[in-house]
């Protein structure tokens, strides 16, 4: 059985980290818990408005609800994706054969020390818009807007 990654150490040097968020199994739950965790073992420095959109995919699902969080962190970005995958299991995910099936939490890197990493932002309006209200609230700019090849 693999170890747990341990949380954030906040005496190294830190890394901010805009997470897209998305659940619709007892969605508002799910977001005020992940939101609560990455506040208590991370830095939580922002968090957008939930907005409700319809599931991408597989159509026969509820609505998701859909966030963006702001956090630094002192692990690596690979490190902090481990983690991310193991606060998703912590809220129940259950990863099964239809990717875009409903989920608890979806928990996804988008932008590494303001540099866009996952071009979901650029192709989905469910992902840039609650990026982009924590990039006006944060006062943050990402690197690449506008250029989808990263």
């Amino acid at each position: 059985m693999p170890q747990p990654i341990s949380p954030p150490d906040t005496s190294q040097d830190m890394h901010e980290c805009l997470i897209s968020v998305g659940s619709n199994i007892e969605p508002a739950r799910h977001i005020a818990q992940v939101q609560k965790i990455l506040d208590e073992e991370c830095e939580l420095i922002k968090a957008s408005r939930s907005i409700r959109t319809a599931p991408v995919g597989l159509q026969e699902q509820p609505d998701f609800l859909n966030a963006a969080l702001l956090v630094k962190t002192s692990l690596e970005r690979e490190a902090f994706r481990a983690y991310l995958k193991q606060v998703e299991d912590r809220l129940g995910r259950v990863r099964g054969p239809v990717k875009s099936g409903p989920r608890t939490m979806d928990l996804d890197i988008i932008a590494w020390d303001g540099e866009v990493v996952d071009e979901s932002y650029y192709r989905h309006d469910y992902v840039r818009h609650p990026v982009d209200e924590v990039l006006a609230g944060s006062g943050r700019q990402l690197h690449n807007r506008g250029c989808p090849s990263l």
